[in-house]
């Protein structure tokens, strides 16, 4: 017959029970968290989750967010993952578009990352202040608050005082707006961006003779005559060469946006347009139009400060975007003919 184990015998087996029960559930709940933390908690075809961190938000409020958009489903698990990564001031503030297949883990490495949202708008060169706000609208933007701000000449009045409005110097360039984009905070980094690049060309418009409101006022024009960069130092010297001549400019983009003033521009100019009574109609008016009639780019604005050197006065379309140049009149004709242009003139 077996003899009973002793006390101690019996104690140590007990022990090792207890241990090894102790270990099983370390391991269970070792695996709990890393299923509870690494599994997706949102599938690829889920609709995208917008949340945005407010500066100073402790990790709790962040958990509640979450878990109110459907995000995260128990918030003490992702305090728990928060604190035992040490991760509880690292979070940072901003908008977030949570989209794809993510797990807790990966939502917490986003927040800590700052992976925030981007909202970009695209503001291409030769537009009005009108097609720029369009632009903007489309991301999110208040047009009639883009607008406000675009009409107020205030902010541009140190370097043109002559300024009715903003047309011409908001810079054609890609900003991010964010998720909540304020129109104003938008126009006035516009407007700065316009600022770091024209300044630095202030000595050679001295060495030009030429105004800001000049120079903008013409490379707009320039900007709007051609999309090839090459020919846009060769356009800006035609018309200077007939500015300098007292020639009319005759050039399109300016009815264009006569009429679009009068909201009559319904995308052809007829002939009897040529006659329109307005100071922005260089087909009647000698001289530059009264101010700029789109934002110029970099680009052209180089070319009105750094023309080609030649006598042309007039240039046609070759119908495949480029120009055919000449430098008297008889020569210019004959490029009209042969190129079929509706229309003469520069």
């Amino acid at each position: 017959m077996p003899r009973p184990a002793s006390p101690r015998v019996s104690a140590i087996l007990g022990a090792v029970w207890q241990l090894l029960l102790l270990g099983c559930l370390a391991l269970a709940l070792r695996y709990a968290w890393i299923h509870e933390t690494t599994d997706p908690v949102r599938l690829a075809g889920a609709p995208p989750h917008a949340f945005t961190v407010r500066p100073g938000q402790s990790a709790a409020a962040v958990a509640e967010g979450l878990s109110f958009i459907g995000l995260v489903k128990r918030p003490a698990q992702f305090r728990a993952l928060v604190f035992v990564r040490g991760d509880g001031a690292r979070l940072q503030a901003g908008d977030y578009l949570f989209d794809g297949t993510l797990s807790l883990q990966d939502i917490v490495d986003k927040l800590v990352r700052g992976d925030v949202a981007r909202y970009d708008v695209t503001f291409p060169e030769g537009k009005t202040l009108e097609e720029m706000a369009d632009l903007a609208a489309s991301k999110g933007v208040d047009r009639a608050a883009f607008l406000k701000a675009a009409r107020d000449p205030e902010p541009i009045r140190g370097l043109d005082p002559d300024a009715k409005d903003l047309e011409g110097y908001l810079f054609p360039d890609t900003y991010d707006v964010g998720a909540k984009p304020e129109a104003a905070r938008l126009v006035a980094r516009m407007l700065g961006r316009f600022r770091a690049v024209v300044l630095p060309l202030r000595p050679r418009l001295l060495e030009r003779n030429l105004g800001i409101r000049q120079l903008v006022t013409l490379a707009s024009i320039v900007e709007l005559e051609t999309g090839r960069a090459e020919e846009r130092p060769r356009i800006a010297a035609v018309f200077l060469n007939r500015l300098a001549k007292g020639m009319l400019l005759q050039t399109d983009p300016t009815v264009i946006y006569a009429l679009r003033q009068k909201g009559t521009w319904d995308g052809n100019i007829r002939k009897a347009d040529l006659q329109l009574d307005s100071p922005y109609n260089t087909y009647r008016v000698i001289g530059l139009p009264p101010g700029p009639i789109a934002s110029p780019g970099r680009d052209a604005l180089l070319a009105v400060l750094e023309p080609a050197a030649t006598q042309d006065l007039y240039f046609v379309s070759r119908n495949d975007g480029s120009h055919e140049f000449s430098d008297n009149l008889a020569a210019h004709e004959r490029a009209v003919t042969r190129f079929q242009r509706r229309r003469g003139g520069a």
